[in-house]
């Protein structure tokens, strides 16, 4: 593989350069396929794509996943990101984002490659973005030194050198090179925010309404206590979330709507989106530890994702643990498609992988169709072709950090 060093705040930044498919390794329930060929989506089964102990990494997490066409052959590419964190499964250390490519529906997979590495500091929180229809990506990060943990950072121990920045690089060729990271840490997070998180899990490109081609991303972040208060910063209530906008592909991005922290209600945190066929955007996030049953809360945007329609509420007739999210727009702007949401649905633990849905855009959901009982966290979805959509999720028999795995559903499985 062809390597090239970047410089990236006084780090060395490796991006990986080439594809080379390999055979991967399957989980139960799995086929094979072609690494070049052109699987009919569904026909493999389950696929396990980051193997945790795999290529130097002790575990996987964090996945992110979009569909593009690839330039010139127009065939479709799924490219799958995740967190690979070398040392350990904490959310700090030696941490990079990494990448493969499926050019058959999800069947087989290339070999993992760096999207981009900052030395032994944490880079991660992948919030790719489709932008057109010709093979290009735009992928938001956000990182901090290694050794800065998320509480230090909220309790403001962390330089902000060293704290939370955020990046932006972008890929013209389906996913398999990419630019080298540009910070834009000053055009989307304020002063006295802390925390900061982009994502994690895809976001989209408007199609329609208000906005129509703006790139709309979800985020978090924590701000710093009042003058005055007691408070160290590292409660709860002080999470917030906002929405990245970009009106020219990418290249500038600003805040759009920032929901208000330390009202003791719901503590938005790791936002997801999606666009329904109206033009709404839709938000739905974790309550971190806030007044939502069920540990999702949910908003509507009117104006491309700038501001709410109403603050966020409780998502009645969902029930997760406190954990991310993800969210999918099934057959883009089809009228009366389904919305789709997929997180674990055992209340007590991360488990039961389960995808709701929802016919009235979010208002009420469905009780869902569990993938299985196993252990189960992080995932994010994709449009397959117009019966079936995939969902890559965390999942595992001991911990929900065994294995990333893709799945491909058939949609009218989702909505019975």
């Amino acid at each position: 593989m062809r390597r090239r060093a970047v410089s990236w705040a006084g780090r060395l930044v490796v991006v990986g350069l080439g594809v080379v498919m390999v055979g991967c390794q399957m989980g139960s329930g799995s086929g094979s396929g072609s690494a070049t060929g052109s699987g009919a989506a569904g026909e493999c089964g389950a696929v396990d794509v980051f193997v945790s102990g795999e290529g130097g990494y002790d575990t996987f997490r964090i996945p992110a996943m979009v569909a593009v066409k690839e330039p010139g052959s127009g065939r479709d590419v799924l490219v799958a990101f995740a967190e690979g964190r070398r040392l350990g499964k904490a959310d700090h250390g030696d941490v990079d984002v990494v990448r493969r490519l499926s050019y058959d529906g999800g069947c087989t997979w290339s070999e993992s490659r760096p999207v981009a590495d900052s030395g032994q500091d944490t880079l991660g929180n992948p919030a790719p973005v489709a932008v057109g229809d010709g093979g290009r990506l735009v992928l938001l990060t956000t990182r901090n030194g290694g050794d800065a943990t998320e509480s230090a950072i909220m309790t403001g121990q962390v330089s902000p050198e060293d704290g939370r920045r955020v990046f932006v690089q972008s890929s013209a060729d389906a996913g398999a090179t990419w630019s080298a990271p540009r910070e834009i840490t000053e055009q989307v997070k304020r002063p006295d925010w802390r925390w900061y998180a982009t994502g994690p899990g895809h976001g989209v490109e408007l199609t329609a309404g208000p906005g129509a081609g703006r790139l709309v991303v979800g985020a978090n972040h924590s701000v710093a206590p009042a003058d005055g208060s007691t408070d160290t910063g590292a409660e709860p209530r002080h999470y917030a979330g906002h929405s990245l906008l970009s009106d020219d592909g990418g290249e500038t991005w600003r805040i759009g709507y920032v929901d208000p922290a330390g009202d003791g209600t719901h503590h938005v945190n790791e936002t997801a989106v999606a666009q329904l066929p109206d033009g709404t955007v839709y938000f739905n996030a974790r309550d971190q530890k806030g007044s939502a049953p069920g540990n999702r809360v949910h908003a509507w945007s009117r104006d491309g994702g700038a501001t709410l329609a109403a603050p966020f509420e409780a998502a009645t007739g969902i029930t997760a643990p406190a954990v991310q999210g993800s969210l999918l727009q099934a057959g883009g702007q089809v009228p009366d498609a389904p919305l789709l949401m997929a997180a674990p649905a055992d209340p007590r633990d991360r488990a039961w992988m389960t995808v709701r849905a929802s016919l009235d855009g979010g208002a009420t959901w469905s009780t869902g169709h569990r993938l299985s009982d196993a252990k189960a966290a992080y995932s994010d979805l994709v449009q397959l072709d117009d019966e079936h959509v995939g969902i890559l999720y965390e999942t595992g028999t001991t911990t929900a950090y065994e294995t990333i795995r893709f799945a491909p559903l058939p949609v009218a499985s989702l909505v019975t």
